[in-house]
């Protein structure tokens, strides 16, 4: 990896560009709005025709049967459904953490909110090289742990025509109550309008392709979505305290997920900088993707050095990652200055990869930079929140007045009348 000296330049090189994550050329975004058009327009027949174009394969049926999903997770190895299994149980225990935070008693209040979980939900598992069932659990966990009535799966066919056996036994385990094997803009597309057999949603969830990103841009609106996710992003922040094997190990891990990841170390130590490289090219050697994480590095990936660890902060915050991971002695200390990023991984051993999998947060996070104002997927994305007013008589008398004032100055004399009429009725025995 190519090293870079001193803040200002390290400023320089972490520049966003001014493509977003839902960027794509203007033949990509024609052809997708023609693929919901003609999903509107023809429903399961434009599905079964772009599945067979893009996926080489025609179903007959859209919707996997049930006894195939039970039958999937019935043969799936034990060793991975019982891994599966421990990852799910992580991730209920986190997100039910984070609803007890949220419930508040509406009756015993006068101000208040209360949360209602949507009805209907779709959750979409890519395809690209390999299934991933991590996704499906991620996605449909919260939802289900939220209270959404039903939940949907959408994810491309396999070459064998068929859903992944493992996507589907990660389905079962995760609670998801139907799936339909179709990918790409077109999943989007049935998805956000329904088709006769694709149930039309309240809301979207999950990361995919440019296709699937900019379908989801364009039907937002019509639909909710969670996000619009780019390539996966990290910036390791580490001192002489850190290890350049466990630096290494991190950086390759990111870059693994294809030539778009962006892989970024920002050291106070020229030394770490330099043997964190040396383990780069030790550890390359027998990646099986080895190719995939080269270019990633060649292209988006780098090692800053800065003055200060606050330094190495004040950059991330500015280029608000997606994970961004605190190896410096004293970690915890530094938390308080961390702004932006869509998971913080506090010391050497909250592993970016452990998250990905099984620690319990989900791992469908903001990227290109739009941590700084979104967050990671969570319970909150399937609820609304529903503010409770319970007034009195006496609460009219402490607001009515200046809420009078207020409508008058904009105008708004039927709104001052409203109050005004209780100000000046003789209470109700």
């Amino acid at each position: 990896m190519k090293i870079i000296e001193g803040f200002n330049k390290a400023q320089e090189a972490l520049q966003r560009g001014k493509v977003s994550a839902a960027a794509g050329n203007v033949a990509t975004e024609e052809l997708v709005r023609e693929i919901i058009s003609q999903v509107r327009l023809n429903g399961d027949s434009a599905l079964r025709d772009y599945t067979e174009r893009f996926d080489g394969v025609r179903p007959a049926a859209l919707e996997v049967d049930k006894a195939e999903i039970k039958r999937a997770y019935q043969e799936t190895k034990k060793e991975l459904r019982e891994a599966l299994e421990f990852a799910a149980r992580r991730i209920k225990a986190f997100h039910s953490e984070q609803k007890k935070t949220l419930v508040q008693d509406g009756k015993s209040k006068k101000l208040c909110w209360i949360f209602r979980p949507l009805e209907k939900v779709a959750v979409y598992a890519p395809g690209f090289q390999a299934p991933l069932p991590s996704t499906v659990l991620m996605t449909a966990i919260p939802a289900k742990v939220a209270g959404v009535t039903e939940i949907i799966l959408a994810t491309p066919p396999g070459k064998d025509g068929k859903v992944s056996p493992v996507t589907l036994a990660a389905a079962a385990i995760a609670g998801v109550d139907r799936i339909f094997m179709v990918g790409g803009a077109q999943a989007i597309a049935a998805l956000a309008y329904g088709t006769e057999s694709v149930p039309k949603v309240d809301k979207i969830y999950g990361p995919g392709n440019i296709y699937v990103t900019l379908a989801k841009k364009l039907v937002y609106g019509d639909v909710g979505i969670d996000g619009l996710y780019g390539p996966s992003e990290v910036v390791v922040i580490a001192d002489e305290s850190a290890s350049p094997p466990y630096c290494a190990a991190d950086l390759l891990a990111q870059a693994e997920h294809g030539s778009g990841a962006t892989a970024i170390l920002i050291t106070t130590s020229s030394k770490l900088a330099d043997e964190v490289n040396k383990e780069i090219e030790t550890q390359l050697k027998d990646l099986p993707r080895k190719n995939t994480v080269e270019e990633a590095l060649e292209k988006r990936g780098f090692i800053g050095i800065v003055e200060s660890v606050d330094k190495a902060i004040e950059l991330a915050n500015a280029y608000a990652p997606e994970h961004l991971c605190l190896v410096v002695a004293d970690a915890a200390s530094y938390i308080d200055k961390v702004k932006n990023t869509g998971c913080l991984f506090i010391g050497e051993n909250s592993i970016e990869a452990l998250v990905d999998y099984s620690a319990g947060p989900s791992h469908v996070l903001p990227t290109a930079g739009t941590a700084r104002f979104s967050s990671g997927l969570n319970i909150t994305d399937f609820i609304k929140l529903i503010n409770v007013v319970s007034l009195n008589e006496k609460d009219i008398q402490e607001l009515g007045g200046v809420t009078s004032t207020i409508a008058k100055a904009e105008g708004l004399d039927a709104h001052a009348r409203a109050v005004e009429m209780r100000l000046q009725a003789k209470p109700r025995s």
